[in-house]
């Protein structure tokens, strides 16, 4: 069976899903901080007035909306072009790269 290739469109869908799923997931950590430590803004690694357990608490929680974001978009977009093409925008195996 002859596997079929995808278009070219998929590129710069691909680019928007990923600048939106950064964006969204951006929105929903400062939104997650907000709610459990009541503060605007979350620390970073260089934030000398914050201690360990803090600054390591916000990246875990950022890392972790990031992932499932990031992978809920392209979940969905793929499901998208795979209804409007026919293909799947991945090797068999699968990946981003």
């Amino acid at each position: 069976m002859q596997k079929k290739k995808l278009p070219l469109v998929y590129k710069p869908v691909g680019f928007v899903l990923g600048w939106a799923s950064g964006a969204l997931a951006s929105m929903a950590f400062q939104a997650t901080w907000k709610a459990i430590r009541h503060e605007d803004d979350a620390p970073d690694a260089l934030d000398k007035d914050r201690g360990w357990g803090e600054v390591l608490l916000a990246a875990a929680i950022q890392g972790a909306l990031f992932a499932v974001v990031r992978s809920a978009v392209d979940r969905t977009g793929a499901t998208a072009i795979e209804r409007s093409t026919g293909v799947w925008p991945s090797s068999d195996k699968g990946g981003r790269d």
